[in-house]
């Protein structure tokens, strides 16, 4: 686990053992006021991570608006998007051909895939 030291006060500080992205909410609060933040309780869990990174001195790599996380890699809204429609003719190859199986799955994966390119639009 590394140590910080913050600027203002020269004491260290710890970084939590969870990722911050993976904490809750309230887990964010109780950082925050712990670097003296007033007003957490108001704050939503997109506006504590910036307050927490920038305490701790974490550079956000900062994705550009049209990408989203995925596994580990960077997906555009546009590969995304063309993956939907190929998934869409190969789900209507698999209604002619009565496979309901492949199907359903590829309407699965159409679904969230299109979770993923409106999560990538809104980020």
């Amino acid at each position: 686990m590394e140590e910080t030291k913050t600027e203002t006060t020269g004491e260290e500080r710890k970084l939590p053992e969870k990722p911050i992205e993976k904490m809750t909410a309230p887990e964010l609060r109780e950082l925050a006021k712990g670097f003296g933040v007033e007003g957490t309780h108001a704050m939503k869990k997109e506006e504590l991570i910036p307050i927490i990174k920038e305490a701790y001195g974490i550079k956000d790599e900062g994705l550009d608006k049209k990408s989203a996380k995925s596994g580990g890699k960077t997906v555009t809204v546009r590969a995304v998007k063309e993956r939907i429609a190929k998934l869409k003719k190969d789900k209507a190859a698999a209604l002619e051909a009565g496979d309901r199986k492949k199907r359903d799955i590829l309407r699965r994966r159409i679904n969230r895939d299109k979770k993923r390119s409106r999560r990538a639009v809104h980020a």
